[in-house]
């Protein structure tokens, strides 16, 4: 099981990405059109600077559902490859079974 401080994190992160969204596409907008002057997209450029750095999409990182690790994660299921196995074999994910041979 994860630390409750790290799975807090990053509910906090994704909710900064999901408030800043529209005005960091807004400034990436204005920052990447060539047909406006230096200096305004310069500005916008700064202002994008000056927002939080977790409000950053590339910040997030995927986390199990269920445990809370980060890593080995099945971004359809939304689980960690343990706690697949464990679901899996209790029988809670339809269709999935242990394979024995």
């Amino acid at each position: 099981m994860a630390k409750a401080a790290m799975v807090q994190r990053e509910v906090k992160r994704a909710k900064l990405v999901e408030k800043y969204a529209a005005k960091r596409a807004a400034l990436k907008e204005i920052a990447n059109n060539q047909d406006l002057p230096m200096e305004e997209r310069f500005k916008a450029r700064l202002k994008l600077a000056k927002l939080p750095r977790n409000s950053a999409p590339t910040r997030l990182h995927n986390r199990c559902q269920v445990t809370g690790r980060p890593k080995a994660y099945y971004r359809k299921l939304k689980v960690s490859r343990i706690a697949l196995r464990q679901l899996a074999s209790d029988g809670m994910i339809p269709g999935m079974v242990k394979s024995s041979w």
